[in-house]
């Protein structure tokens, strides 16, 4: 067990970040909808225990070997890790609003400050790092810059909206600016390790995010809306040919990427129904909920599989 601890990936919260998506997107269906809300209270429960467990155990990690961390830390892709615990503090207060909205609030303050810090330690250890090269680049990138465009979903319920505004638009220019260097990277350089191909799904939830957050700041679907959720849509759609490639590759833990970017899309998709009222988002939102649940169990069971043969939690 201490062997495992050892090598416990920061990576695991990437899993909640997964189901706490989820969480949300049934929380929007069954209110647009007017369904029961077993769905999203159990998903809630899960995702909270999932949290929790993996919360103790990185602790643990922590404690009992230190030098381990920092060598997570001072690897350029697992670095842009760290900051999924504090998006997964953002999403819990999101998930919680309407349930527990004393206990959001102080989820969405903790999370918005300790995801900042991120933000500047990332970026500051790019700007310093004395060997990146093109091809250290990956979505996984996108985790600790872009993360901050979740923070006006919730915070504008919660501080002035000149402070959402501030996260959204840190998050929006680092979008566009990594965008352009990571396609550039997947056109002329190496291809993508297998273990990083999964995390091409991320490319869908920055235009996802910031299409939910655009429209709590703004309140309607206008043209940069638009921009933005048709863009995810089409990102989405470029990796349906991906698909068969993934296919091929054995199980790694970075084939959590799919689920959070799918949740995303589904709930900006269910967002475009509620304000367009277009008979093609409602079936669309259908599916895309569908899939994302798809995915997550068939997911929960490979990682079930994985934790029994040893096959994470493992010296890379």
């Amino acid at each position: 067990m201490n062997e495992r601890i050892k090598f416990f990936p920061i990576s695991f919260f990437a899993v909640v970040m997964g189901l706490t998506g989820a969480t949300i997107a049934w929380q929007r269906a069954e209110t647009i909808w007017g369904l029961n809300t077993a769905v999203s209270s159990t998903l809630l429960g899960i995702s909270a225990l999932i949290f929790a467990v993996v919360l103790i155990f990185y602790a643990m990690k922590i404690i009992k070997h230190p030098a381990e961390i920092r060598k997570e830390f001072q690897n350029v892709t697992k670095l842009s890790f760290f900051p999924t615990i504090s998006i997964s503090l953002l999403l819990f207060s999101i998930a919680s609003m309407n349930l527990f909205p004393g206990l959001s609030e102080a989820l969405w303050i903790v999370g918005t400050i300790v995801h900042f810090f991120f933000s500047v330690a990332v970026i500051s250890i790019w700007i310093r790092h004395p060997s990146l090269e093109i091809n250290h680049i990956s979505p996984a990138w996108f985790i600790p810059v872009v993360g901050n465009i979740l923070v006006p979903i919730a915070g504008i319920a919660y501080a002035p909206a000149e402070i959402s505004w501030f996260f959204f638009s840190i998050g929006l220019v680092f979008w566009i600016a990594l965008f352009t260097i990571l396609f550039y990277r997947l056109l002329f350089h190496n291809p993508l390790p297998e273990r990083l191909l999964p995390t091409l799904f991320i490319l869908i939830a920055p235009p996802a995010v910031g299409f939910v957050a655009y429209i709590k700041l703004t309140g309607s679907v206008d043209s940069l809306a638009r921009i933005l959720y048709y863009f995810g849509l089409f990102v989405f759609v470029l990796m349906i040919p991906q698909l068969r490639m993934l296919s091929r590759i054995k199980y790694y833990l970075s084939w959590w990427a799919y689920t959070f970017p799918l949740a995303a899309l589904a709930i900006a998709t269910l967002l475009m129904y509620h304000h367009v009222n277009l008979i093609f988002f409602k079936y669309l939102s259908i599916a895309l909920l569908i899939l994302v649940s798809a995915v997550i169990l068939m997911l929960a069971f490979m990682t079930i599989a994985a934790i029994k043969n040893k096959t994470i939690c493992v010296e890379d």
